[in-house]
């Protein structure tokens, strides 16, 4: 009977101290930071290459908001348009977007990063909002999988 104990004891702490995951080391909260930065050198240089080296084949980007009239906005945006609009900004326009919190979150190989920011044009203030960035692990390499942003006036500068 000690020994039927011992083993199920052995099992229950091998089993959910596995299934539990290591806490995220302030290394990969670095290292999913560092590709978002990344990924923002690459929007503010209007380089595609750099953007796409950091995101995986599939991404889906998303961004919500509202209207003139308050109704809610919600819109699915294909990759290859994106580029096309990052990369034809005419040099004439000034644009930059100003990352203003990070909270990152990760486990295993996933990851989170809420990312505040406001976005300016021309040097002057454009809106502001939460970039919500999903993160995969592919064999030590983050890539971004998912992006959705918020957009807004309201309550940007406190």
């Amino acid at each position: 009977m000690r020994k039927l104990l011992s083993a199920v004891i052995l099992f229950t702490v091998t089993f959910y101290g596995n299934a539990q995951g290591p806490n995220p080391s302030g290394e990969a909260k670095n290292e999913v930071k560092q590709v978002i930065e990344t990924f923002f050198d690459g929007f503010h240089k209007q380089d595609s290459t750099i953007i796409k080296s950091i995101v995986a084949n599939e991404i889906v980007l998303q961004t919500t908001g509202r209207n003139p009239e308050g109704k809610t906005l919600f819109k699915t945006e294909e990759f290859p348009n994106f580029l096309k609009s990052i990369v034809g900004i005419p040099e004439t326009m000034k644009f930059e977007e100003k990352l203003t919190s990070f909270s990152i979150q990760v486990d295993r190989t996933m990851a989170n990063a809420w990312v505040g920011y406001e976005f300016w044009l021309n040097g002057e203030f454009s809106h502001c909002g939460i970039n919500s960035f999903q993160l995969i692990n592919f064999d030590g390499e983050w890539k971004i999988i998912y992006l959705i942003d918020t957009r807004g006036k309201e309550g940007c500068m406190d």
